[in-house]
């Protein structure tokens, strides 16, 4: 039976450090990191993901603010909302919720928020550092899938990784932070050609499609390393993830559960950017 990679108590851990940082920071510069999250129309989800947030925000410490819009909001209030928090010199981060109404441009929005508060990792500047080897905000659920590996002792150098998804949220970034630790990448896809075959070929196989139970047990070689991202919520209320975890886990060396598994680590990742762009802000300031 394959190791759980329990994120939850991963998540915990840092946390915990992540409470220490900010209470140092208050007690040594008087100041206390802050989030602003803008969050557009009525997605269930995203009201859930950003209440989490807020949460985290309110455990460690960390000043958080939101602001909604309305599903009808054109993209002059977006662009204009983000401009104001680009301006504001209490932000230190901003996050914009997604998915966002499809009239909106999201790739565009993304573009507007300043590097030094993407703490999301989504400006086309932090994607350039991060393909570049030089990241300094990493998109906060690939890093929290890094950060799984380093706990548990997984070494990706020369491993072969298959990621199934190529969104700019987590595939993309996710093969970009493999390929800087010197793994071998497949990307799979919608288009790709016998997904089983490569899975078969894999020593670590991380998924992000939101398709449950794609991957079965017929799929992966004994000893896989499986990092399953998607979610899927039924019917019935009950949840799942790419991966037939009941099945898959006696095959696996190690395996995430869904719930439990990098939904927990996506927000203290989150936490861990925004203090990080505190610290990175006041310094700079400091130096001027």
């Amino acid at each position: 039976m394959g190791n759980i990679i329990d994120g939850l108590a991963i998540s915990k851990k840092i946390m915990h450090e992540l409470k220490e940082e900010v209470d140092l920071l208050k007690e040594e510069k008087n100041i206390a990191p802050s989030l602003a999250v803008i969050l557009v129309g009525n997605d269930p989800s995203s009201k859930i993901y950003v209440r989490n947030k807020a949460k985290a925000c309110e455990t460690l410490g960390i000043i958080a603010q939101e602001y909604y819009l309305p599903e009808d909001a054109c993209e002059c209030e977006l662009l204009s909302l983000i401009k104001q928090l680009n301006e504001d010199d209490t932000v230190d981060g901003i996050l914009l919720q997604s998915p966002i109404p499809s009239h909106l441009n999201i790739a565009k929005a993304f573009s507007k928020i300043k590097p030094e508060k993407d703490v999301d990792g989504f400006n086309p500047i932090n994607i350039g550092m991060l393909s570049m080897g030089y990241p300094v905000y990493i998109p906060c659920t690939p890093l929290g899938v890094m950060k799984m590996f380093y706990e548990y002792n997984i070494d990706v150098e020369g491993k072969n990784c298959v990621i199934v998804g190529r969104s700019n949220i987590v595939g993309k970034p996710m093969a970009q932070l493999l390929i800087n630790k010197s793994a071998t990448v497949t990307i799979c896809h919608t288009k790709t050609k016998d997904l089983k075959e490569k899975l078969l070929n894999a020593d670590i196989i991380i998924s992000a499609t939101g398709k449950s139970k794609l991957i079965t047990v017929d799929m992966i070689k004994e000893g896989t390393v499986i990092i399953d991202i998607g979610i899927t919520r039924k019917e019935d209320g009950t949840i799942s993830g790419d991966v037939d975890f009941e099945n898959v886990r006696d095959k696996a060396s190690y395996i995430t559960p869904v719930p439990g598994g990098v939904g927990p680590m996506t927000v203290t990742m989150l936490m861990n950017n925004v203090i990080l762009a505190c610290k990175n802000r006041r310094n700079e300031s400091e130096k001027n």
